[in-house]
C-alpha cells in the first residue's frame, strides 16, 4: 500500500475575512496524481498556497516528515523583464551547469537554451523552464499551478505528457491545478471538485458527472460536454 505522503483535515482558509476555503479533508499517496478542479475564484491557488505554508489556516496539514516539494507558479510574468540568461536564472538556485543541463534535458530543452534570455522565451518554453526550476534539489512532490495547455516546444509533446514523463522518471506525486476537464480522467487518480466548500472528491470517472460540473461551474457546463462523449 503506498505510503500516505500528505493528510488535510478541515481546513479552513480565511483572506481578509472572507472564507476562501471552507471544511476540505482529503489525503495524498505517494504517486498520486492528485487534480484540483473548480471555476475562477474557488480557492485553488490559495489551496496551494495554504500546503507550501505560506497563508494562515485553522485545520489540520500534515505532510510525511523529510518530503521536498517543488512549485510551478501559474504565472510568473515579471521574471521575463529581467534581463536573466537561463544559465544566470539556475544560478540564483546555486545550481552547477552540469545539473541545469539534465534538468534542461528532462523538460525536453537542449543546452542551447543555456545562454537564451528568459524573455526570449515563448510561453510553452518558458513554462518548461518554470518546471525545470521546481525540479531543482530532486522534490518528492511537485505542486503545479494551472498548466498553460495546448502544444509546445517539441512540436506535440503538450505540458501535461511531459508531466506524465517527470512523474515516471522522478517517481513524483502531483498536486495539479487546472480547467481542463478532458485532462483530469487521462491523467490523475483522484480529484477534488472545489468551490470554496469540497463539491465532490475521488475518482474521476466516477465522481465527474454532469451533475457534479452543474455544482461546481454554474450553467457554464455547455462548455464542457463535448468532453463526455
Amino acid at each position: 500500500m503506498p505510503k500516505t505522503i500528505l493528510k488535510v483535515k478541515n481546513l479552513n482558509v480565511k483572506l481578509e475575512n472572507e472564507e476562501i476555503i471552507k471544511d476540505l479533508s482529503f489525503e495524498v499517496r505517494k504517486g498520486d496524481v492528485l487534480t484540483i478542479l473548480g471555476p475562477n475564484g474557488a480557492g485553488k491557488t490559495v489551496l496551494l498556497k495554504t500546503l507550501l505554508g505560506v497563508l494562515p489556516y485553522r485545520g489540520e496539514i500534515e505532510w510525511m516528515p523529510g518530503i521536498k516539494i517543488g512549485y510551478v507558479p501559474q504565472r510568473l510574468p515579471f521574471i521575463k523583464d529581467i534581463p536573466l540568461s537561463i544559465k544566470e536564472f539556475f544560478k540564483l538556485k546555486g545550481t552547477e551547469e552540469k545539473e541545469t543541463k539534465e534538468i534542461l534535458s528532462l523538460v525536453g530543452l537542449n543546452e542551447d537554451f543555456l545562454n537564451k534570455k528568459m524573455g526570449d522565451l515563448s510561453s510553452g518554453q518558458f513554462q518548461r523552464i518554470l518546471v525545470a526550476w521546481a525540479l531543482i534539489r530532486n522534490p518528492d512532490v511537485l505542486l503545479f499551478d494551472e498548466p498553460t495547455t495546448g502544444i509546445d516546444i517539441s512540436g506535440e509533446e503538450t505540458i501535461y505528457a511531459l508531466l506524465a514523463r517527470l512523474k515516471e522518471k522522478r517517481k513524483l506525486t502531483i498536486l495539479l491545478v487546472t480547467h481542463d476537464l478532458s485532462v483530469v480522467s487521462k491523467f490523475s487518480n483522484f480529484v477534488i471538485c472545489l468551490n470554496k466548500c469540497p463539491i465532490c472528491r475521488g475518482i474521476p470517472k466516477e465522481v465527474l458527472t454532469l451533475e457534479t460540473l452543474r455544482k461546481l461551474y454554474g450553467e457554464e457546463v455547455k462548455f464542457y460536454e463535448h468532453h463526455r462523449h
